[in-house]
């Protein structure tokens, strides 16, 4: 679901609480705007865990993938992004690329990443699920709250 926030007030809000990434992502997905708890996953130029984590429901949780920065290959593509709205995922941060660019814009999930490549990924499985993972200056958290929108990606310790 999109929503209304500012990371931007965020910051001002929150200061030094607030962690900012500083990777400039392109927006894909139809909603510019989003936040959730963080899931996520670790691999390169290998989409087989996240298209597993995809299919499970996701609770409105945002999937931050470390995909090396690659551009060599896409992470995601139409169909794992259907996956992820239909089991309630709100949003994937990918330190990677996209595929199926056209048809992502049109689909009600937030979706920021590096760029696009028609290369489909290998679907072995390697990498790791719900580790800390890091880039951009910071390191995300399984449980940190993060939010989106059209200034950047910015993280909050889990609540409680």
């Amino acid at each position: 679901m999109s929503e209304s926030f500012s990371t931007a007030d965020l910051v001002d809000e929150h200061g030094t609480a607030l962690r900012v990434c500083d990777t400039q992502f392109h927006q894909f997905g139809k909603y510019r705007a989003f936040s959730g708890s963080v899931r996520t996953v670790s691999c390169h130029q290998d989409n087989g865990l996240l298209r597993e984590l995809l299919r499970i429901p996701g609770d409105g949780c945002v999937l931050v993938v470390d995909g090396g920065g690659s551009l060599h290959t896409a992470l995601t593509g139409d169909l794992i992004a259907q996956s992820a709205v239909d089991n309630g995922w709100c949003g994937l941060v990918l330190h990677g690329a996209v595929r199926d660019s056209p048809v992502l814009a049109g689909l009600p999930i937030g979706i920021k990443a590096l760029g696009t490549n028609p290369r489909k990924s290998s679907k072995d499985g390697a990498g790791a699920v719900d580790i800390p993972v890091g880039f951009g200056g910071v390191t995300f958290h399984p449980g940190d709250q993060l939010y989106a929108d059209d200034d950047g990606v910015v993280l909050l310790p889990p609540a409680g």
